[in-house]
């Protein structure tokens, strides 16, 4: 059997990169993790988050000082094949243990987030050169980076994240939401498996198994950990703002849909039945509320009910409401047993039967009511008649509370989208489409699983866990004018 250059450059890689983490390797050309011999896990799974932070930090420092670019994409590459061809079983796991969503929808999710999430290539470097000399500025890595993952999106948000922050050159400790936890660790390690078996370093992902608060507080408070990046609740992002670590934060939506009056209704029918059913609402950017103008509404809703959603009567939508929300010192909150339950179970529940099958439940509500203000991420689209456009934008930015994370508009009115554009702010913006479609899922552009829209990254990709820096060689260096 021929051994190709590759391949035996792969191994030796791998070898070096156990022996420096074993703390077997001084001297040469690059330094090694000095005083710290690795802990052993079970393939990143570490029962303490100490031991994950130092497994972590002895991974990253051999894979910043002793991996090239090249070298990251081909580990990278090998990590989107693993993470389709487990696509469906990672998918049938996070249903299983979350109860939330369906299946075929994260299917998709762990597609796009292999197919679509950025690695090494949207590192570029600027370089300017001038009689002062030469100039360039390059993206390098922070070193180790804490991550909070959510429930919604688990084992999506795990390998989003490794994609995007290996790139970068990093490692990763990750707390995962302890209600996702065992489909999370099963990712993390197949995760860690590819990357070995392609020559990487161990542990360059790591997590403690059982995650709790406390290892949050040591993951903030650990001198190793140079940032921290959470994805999930706005609750969570502000205590890590708090923190004093350098902090990317990926917070709550509640986005606003506007349908006016110069809307193809049936295309928005179309598209919102898809988006705002696609694995019953649990994606922070999915429509959670439609402000249409009333030469429209009749039409969106009978639009909607044809294409397969079930428009709820007053008394059924207040039933659900009883049943999803909970109301408490005078404001409602979610119901946390129902999120990202399927539509036909509200509607069993509420004793209305035959209706197994429907993905998305509809009803006409004034702007007011508790659907419209709170995120529910549930299946149920609340539609709210305006008068005029400007209500319509005044409604949305009042449901949208500020969070700056997703809005859509169908017009084709110019001077409406840019209105709205301008006065929403939203990091993710969609004209005549399915919030999806921003995301990279049936649209342009990359995927993400991590929308920093509270601290201004935007949509993540490599780049936006790396350090700018800057590399200046004086005196007309390298120049040959």
């Amino acid at each position: 059997m021929e051994i190709e250059t590759r391949d035996i450059e792969r191994i030796v890689r791998q070898v070096m990169a156990a022996m420096e983490q074993q703390g077997t390797i001084a001297g040469g050309a690059y330094p090694p993790a000095p005083g710290i011999t690795a802990p052993r896990g079970d393939n990143g799974v570490f029962e303490r988050v100490e031991d994950a932070i130092d497994a972590a930090w002895a991974a990253g420092r051999v894979w910043a000082f002793h991996y090239k670019v090249e070298d990251r994409r081909r580990v990278i590459e090998a990590i989107r094949v693993m993470a389709r061809e487990n696509a469906r079983t990672l998918a049938q796991m996070v249903r299983d243990e979350t109860g939330m969503g369906r299946v075929e929808d994260k299917v998709e999710k762990h597609l796009a987030v292999a197919d679509k999430t950025p690695g090494v290539e949207c590192l570029t470097t600027d370089a300017i050169s001038g009689d002062g000399g030469l100039m360039i500025e390059e993206y390098a890595p922070f070193g180790v980076i804490g991550a909070i993952t959510p429930s919604t999106n688990p084992t999506e948000t795990v390998i989003h994240n490794t994609i995007s922050m290996i790139a970068g050159g990093n490692s990763v400790v990750f707390n995962v939401h302890p209600g996702a936890k065992k489909c999370c660790a099963f990712c993390l390690q197949l995760l860690n498996k590819t990357i070995v078996e392609n020559g990487g370093p161990a542990n360059l992902i790591t997590m403690q198994r059982d995650p709790t608060m406390d290892a949050v507080n040591k993951m903030t408070s650990s001198p190793k950990i140079r940032l921290m990046v959470g994805t999930g609740g706005m609750g969570m992002v502000n205590a890590l703002l708090r923190s004093g670590k350098k902090t990317i934060g990926a917070g709550a939506g509640n986005p606003p849909v506007i349908v006016d009056d110069t809307a193809d209704v049936k295309l928005a029918a179309r598209e919102l039945y898809w988006g705002a059913s696609f694995d019953n609402n649990l994606f922070c950017f999915a429509e959670k509320e439609v402000f249409v103008m009333e030469a429209s509404a009749d039409g969106l809703i009978r639009g909607l009910v044809e294409q397969g959603a079930y428009l709820l009567t007053p008394a059924e939508t207040e039933a659900i409401v009883k049943l999803a929300l909970i109301q408490k010192d005078g404001k409602y909150e979610v119901n946390k047993k129902w999120v990202g339950k399927d539509a036909g179970l509200f509607l069993q529940a509420i004793g209305v039967s035959g209706h197994e099958n429907t993905r998305l439940l509809i009803c006409d509500v004034p702007k007011c009511h508790p659907y419209v203000m709170v995120e529910q991420l549930m299946p149920v689209l609340p539609i709210v008649r305006c008068r005029t456009f400007d209500e319509c934008i005044q409604c949305s930015v009042e449901a949208e509370q500020g969070n700056r994370h997703t809005s859509s508009i169908f017009s084709t009115n110019v001077y409406n989208m840019t209105k709205f554009g301008k006065e929403i702010e939203t990091t993710i913006y969609v004209k005549n489409g399915a919030t999806l479609r921003g995301l990279g899922i049936g649209g342009e552009g990359h995927t993400t699983m991590t929308i920093a829209g509270p601290t201004g990254e935007g949509l993540t990709c490599a780049r936006s866990f790396t350090r700018r820096r800057r590399c200046m060689l004086a005196e007309g260096g390298l120049r040959i004018i």
